[in-house]
């Protein structure tokens, strides 16, 4: 089987397992635990409490003492148990602590199979530019794979959906191990500072003013990524309290209906090589925000009826929205970094993104919502949530055109072994 081929199964199941809960959780924790919004927002909060620390501790690890694939592997192994048992829970302050088990085992395994597959794409002399992504679009069809087998088998409302993605986080596990190598280097190299020993070199990255601001707003963007994976599923499912709106496509499988996004995700990560080439890092961040802000306000006029296609078109939105940025930057971190610490800097902008981006997201939001926007009956003013949720993604978006200094070069020669592998230094985006 052809290192491709390897790293397509590898995507499609690393995201299958994510897909199987993380957009349809709402709907179990509302219609079938019937526990409160606040305790809500606080599981949905592990993800980013759990990325605050632990893809860059991981990402150490891989790059100082244990094969990255080997421990991706091992991580999954332990998030196949916690998930398997997360259905016995019956208290939602004992599933928070055990979601949040489950997010410190998932949540580095995204940033260590980005520097396995990068590792395995250089061995061979390609472009990861040119060849990761058709690569990583197999995770996105994951993620829509796994969001259309719970739909249709009922499990949205149910822990089934747990048991689904416990069964594809084991059989992840297992097969990881068969995976290329992808060996340590920090700690071949001579003369460490104390920063590798500590295993805090990718946070010299900071130093370069233009990083320092690239990581600020990839975690600002990474608050919005959360706005709509905490409230998308749950914003279709209050609709079923509507007459008009009862018995309706969206209403009926919601699930269905967002996986949109992950299908509009795969035409545009397709994009990503031909945009980063002619336009640059800049231009294609600034596409992601701006596609944020249609996504949020498609959604503040959508409805599952006349204005159906307004949802349509969000989700479809949403595949620019993702992929410019989370796809455009991790390649654009490969190549500002040294490969002595791929992972750890990989790790770096998980921290950022889905880290402390995802914390202050799902906690601030949660704040403002119970603030400004739950009615008298105790229903949510959604137009007027997302429309607040739009106006921040264009704020983001005109600080970031004026405060991110980044000269494009459209005719620069990209290395396939990325930055500081050959003396030209980092590859060109």
């Amino acid at each position: 089987m052809s290192i491709k081929s390897r790293l397509i199964a590898m995507n499609f199941l690393q995201f299958f397992v994510w897909g199987s809960w993380l957009i349809t959780i709402g709907a179990y924790w509302f219609q079938n635990r019937h526990w409160s919004g606040a305790q809500f927002g606080a599981i949905f909060s592990t993800m980013g409490i759990a990325s605050l620390f632990m893809p860059s501790l991981m990402g150490m690890v891989a790059d100082k003492w244990i094969n990255a694939e080997k421990l991706y592997g091992l991580l999954h192994l332990g998030g196949a148990a916690v998930l398997f048992a997360t259905p016995l829970i019956d208290n939602p302050t004992t599933f928070f602590w055990v979601m949040l088990l489950n997010m410190m085992c998932y949540m580095p395994t995204i940033s260590l199979s980005i520097a396995v597959a990068y590792s395995a794409l250089k061995a061979e002399g390609r472009d990861v530019v040119i060849d990761y992504p058709p690569i990583r679009v197999w995770g996105t069809i994951g993620f829509i794979a796994a969001l259309w087998v719970v739909s249709l088998l009922h499990l949205e409302t149910t822990t089934g959906q747990f048991y689904v993605a416990s069964g594809a986080s084991l059989l992840l596990g297992a097969y990881a191990f068969t995976l290329p190598p992808c060996r340590p280097k920090l700690g071949q190299l001579r003369g460490r500072s104390m920063l590798d020993t500590l295993g805090l070199t990718s946070f010299k990255l900071f130093r370069d003013r233009k990083m320092a601001i690239f990581f600020l707003f990839a975690m600002l963007l990474g608050a919005a990524l959360q706005l709509t994976n905490a409230y998308g599923d749950t914003f279709l499912h209050d609709f079923a309290t509507v007459d008009s709106y009862k018995g309706t496509m969206a209403v009926r499988y919601p699930a269905i209906i967002m996986s949109i996004s992950q299908v509009s995700e795969t035409l545009f990560i397709l994009a990503i090589p031909f945009f980063l080439k002619r336009f640059g890092i800049k231009t294609v961040m600034l596409i992601s925000m701006l596609a944020w802000t249609l996504r949020f306000g498609l959604f503040a006029y959508g409805n599952p009826g006349p204005q159906l296609w307004m949802i349509v078109l969000s989700c479809i939105v949403y595949g620019m929205a993702f992929d410019f940025f989370n796809i455009s930057g991790s390649l654009f971190v490969e190549g500002q970094s040294d490969p002595a610490i791929r992972a750890s800097a990989q790790g770096l902008f998980m921290l950022m993104t889905n880290g402390i981006g995802a914390v202050l997201g799902s906690s601030l939001s949660g704040l403002i919502i119970d603030a400004w926007f739950i009615r008298a009956d105790g229903s949510k003013d959604w137009h007027g949530i997302w429309i607040t949720f739009a106006l921040y993604a264009l704020a983001v978006a005109v600080l970031f055109s004026l405060l991110f200094k980044h000269r494009h070069d459209r005719n620069a020669v990209i290395h396939p072994h990325g930055a500081r592998d050959t003396a030209t230094g980092a590859i060109a985006d």
